[in-house]
């Protein structure tokens, strides 16, 4: 795999870190889940392919052990905010010294530093301080701006970014044979997300206000409509030629309605639109439009997802140990592809006694640092 050889440490945290660390860990890298005492685990769910590890940072032994381990490792990824690692004496000054070579992925919602780099927030936040690129851009007409659950920020601006500064770090220390200081800020990456709405403000894509423009629901021809069972159809029909298809599925008589991008006619064509939906449940509507350039296609529910032909063909859905479907790590190399485990995800302290010994601990510290309290091992016990 490609990432194989590469050992991180992830400090426990909430969805972005998690997430950041399973890819790296789908990839190949060994990723070791530093998990506080009395933890109850990964309450995201995206504990796959690693190990854990439980350690007291607060205490200076505890401080000690991961200074040790990170003196070995590849990548640190922290997901707090700014300062606390400092605290801690864990900052990049005290950890690159003793390990140059080591990347020091931070992943907080606000960065490292300005004035709200040591206040609490979540992916509305982070959504809503990134800009006219998002939060202000998403939601219908005459609404409230609504954020599209909590992928953009905590998974896409936040996790898959630091996961990108990772790679370029390790692909850069490769010339260098130095480690790097990541500061993985979730504003910041969501507004990068948004760069073609930034650049495209002078073109007239976003001219009207929210929810009356080309992309944001507001073209009837680049939305979504209810069919007859209550289910929904996607409309992306943008293209002339593709539009003509669309409305050819519909049954409509293209003399008989208004020019594609008189705007002005938007609403009532948007009626149209959706009446003409509503005659039909969403496997005819699929039937219609199924290998045609229309650009028309189900809304698929979490229980469908994974049965719909087109991904069955890729296997685009993996299913684990017990059970559960999730998505196939993407992108799909040719060579080295992601091998994710199908092994259910660590419990909390399984793997401390395994994993500190890996990195050079005797039998004897690793008693010692039991009898005081600074890890926890809970080893699974086999079942007969």
């Amino acid at each position: 795999m490609a990432l194989w050889g590469v050992r991180v440490l992830e400090l426990a945290g909430l969805a972005p870190g998690p997430f950041c660390g399973m890819v790296l860990a789908d990839f190949g890298a060994q990723v070791i889940r530093v998990d506080p005492p009395g933890s109850h685990g990964d309450i995201s769910q995206l504990g796959r392919g690693k190990r854990s590890l439980v350690v007291n940072l607060k205490q200076p032994q505890g401080a000690a052990v991961l200074r040790r381990l990170c003196a070995q490792a590849d990548v640190v990824l922290e997901p707090f905010r700014g300062g606390v690692m400092e605290k801690l004496q864990l900052g990049p000054e005290i950890l690159q010294q003793e390990n140059p070579r080591l990347i020091y992925a931070r992943l907080s919602g606000f960065g490292q530093s300005g004035r709200f780099s040591g206040v609490a927030g979540h992916d509305i936040n982070f959504l809503a301080l990134s800009g006219v690129g998002v939060l202000s851009k998403i939601g219908r007409s005459g609404e409230n701006p609504y954020a599209p659950l909590n992928l953009l920020a905590d998974f896409g601006g936040g996790g898959l970014m630091c996961t990108l500064g990772i790679v370029m770090a390790l692909f850069e220390r490769t010339r260098s044979g130095r480690g790097q200081v990541i500061d993985a800020s979730m504003v910041e990456g969501t507004a990068y997300l948004s760069s073609f709405l930034w650049k495209t403000q002078k073109v007239g894509l976003w001219e009207q206000p929210r929810g009356q423009n080309l992309l944001d629901g507001g073209a009837p021809f680049y939305t979504t409509y209810q069919t007859a069972d209550g289910e929904f159809m996607a409309v992306g029909a943008l293209e002339p030629q593709f539009y003509k298809l669309l409305i050819k599925g519909l049954g409509l008589n293209s003399a008989e309605l208004p020019n594609q991008m008189s705007m002005a006619d938007w609403p009532e064509l948007k009626k149209e639109f959706a009446a003409a939906f509503a005659k039909k449940t969403k496997a005819e509507w699929c039937q219609i439009f199924e290998g045609t350039d229309a650009c028309v296609t189900p809304v698929l529910t979490v229980e469908e997802v994974a049965h719909h032909d087109h991904h069955r063909e890729r296997g685009s859905f993996i299913t684990d140990g017990e059970q559960g479907v999730s998505p196939r790590p993407a992108p799909l190399l040719s060579r080295t592809p992601a091998t994710p485990s199908f092994q259910r995800d660590p419990s909390v302290g399984e793997h401390t006694e395994e994993i500190l010994k890996e990195f050079g601990f005797s039998q004897e510290e690793i008693d010692q640092l039991n009898s005081a309290k600074i890890i926890e091992s809970h080893k699974q016990r086999a079942n007969l």
